[in-house]
């Protein structure tokens, strides 16, 4: 452990244990003849996290005021399209680029959102709730990685996921009204259309064919649409309450309902996405180098096995361990990072009973 990061609470063996006998013994942190006490430090970290909750929640107005900005842009559209010449339709595809560009300018707030949101998770799971669950063991390197985001900022989600994700969270309803409203403005303005032809000559754009323009609309939502679903796979973003892994996509969603209808009738009323804790099964030709890298960046028990490939008759380390759905990223770090050649099986744990989980009822 570096001199600069904090170490774990002691469990006193007796009570005179407690209480230091000297400053060196109450001193947590100290450099270059600087010395800081338990009750000075725990002060510092709490001003930090006001700090960069401050400015987190800034963030996140930023956020809502992009919103506001395509929500009030477009009912400003629609209500003029309906409210005048049929030839004003043009402003609703006008208005569909400028929603894009909000949802760019959101995109990027929401990268700055994360930045600070990550700080605050990491002070939070590795700090706080470290606290609250004797005996105080946070992540061995938790300091380390706040203080590398300290010094040398950077974004934590690629623009995509955060396209992806405020697309999903609010702009995919702005782009279906917005498409949906094109349509019937085309069809009943001034007059209902009684023919495909019709629609097409009415959705003309002086001289741009109504087909170059349906084709187009369709082109571009298919893409805008492609875009923020395909993106739901991405789960760096820390900030968010519910992580894109736990949203059901229609393929699962079947699936999902019939989970939740089993767990209401054996277990009563379970959190709808609730993510479960996770066993892993590591089958490495490295069992000692992936489970340090495991305890030292996870601080999760290890359980090593022994097994043997039935294919090639080669013997190999069968790694299990338990770790939270947060760790999950980590987790797959640490592994590929010791075997690139692993072989990594993950399933949710229904319960897991123990030391830094569930305690024992």
């Amino acid at each position: 452990m570096s001199e600069h990061t904090p170490e774990p609470a002691q469990t006193p063996e007796s009570e005179s244990d407690a209480v230091p006998t000297t400053t060196e013994q109450a001193d947590v942190w100290h450099y270059r003849g600087y010395h800081l006490r338990p009750s000075e430090f725990a002060t510092a970290m709490v001003h930090f996290y006001r700090g960069e909750m401050s400015r987190a929640n800034v963030w996140r107005q930023r956020l809502d005021s992009t919103t506001n900005w395509a929500v009030v842009t477009t009912g400003a559209t629609l209500s003029f399209a309906f409210s005048a010449p049929n030839n004003i339709h043009i402003l609703i595809p006008i208005n569909t680029l400028l929603i894009t560009l909000f949802l760019i300018i959101e995109a990027r707030r929401y990268r700055y959102y994360e930045l600070w949101s990550y700080r605050l998770r990491l002070l939070e799971t590795d700090l706080f709730a470290a606290m609250l669950v004797p005996p105080f063991e946070p992540r061995p390197k938790w300091a380390t990685l706040l203080a590398e985001s300290l010094l040398t900022p950077h974004f934590t989600i690629s623009i995509w996921e955060a396209i992806g994700r405020r697309f999903r969270r609010n702009y995919q309803y702005i782009y279906i009204v917005l498409a949906f409203t094109w349509c019937i403005k085309i069809y009943l303005h001034p007059f209902p259309l009684q023919s495909w032809d019709a629609f097409l000559r009415r959705a003309a754009v002086g001289p741009i064919p109504g087909e170059v323009i349906l084709a187009a609309g369709i082109l571009f939502n298919a893409t805008i649409f492609a875009i923020g679903w395909l993106t739901t796979g991405l789960t760096q973003a820390s900030g968010e309450v519910l992580q894109p892994s736990d949203l059901p996509l229609p393929a699962r969603l079947a699936h999902r309902l019939g989970e939740l209808a089993t767990n209401l009738i054996e277990d009563g009323a379970p959190a709808l996405f609730q993510p479960h804790d996770q066993i892993a099964y590591i089958i490495t030709d490295k069992g000692e180098e992936v489970a340090q890298l495991i305890l030292n960046r996870l601080g999760r028990g290890v359980t090593a096995l022994r097994g043997t490939g039935m294919y090639t008759g080669k013997e190999r380390a069968i790694l299990l361990v338990a770790v939270h759905p947060e760790q999950v990223r980590e987790l797959k770090r640490s592994v590929y990072t010791a075997d690139p050649n692993a072989f990594l099986i993950l399933n949710p744990a229904h319960e897991v009973v123990g030391r830094g989980f569930q305690a024992p009822s």
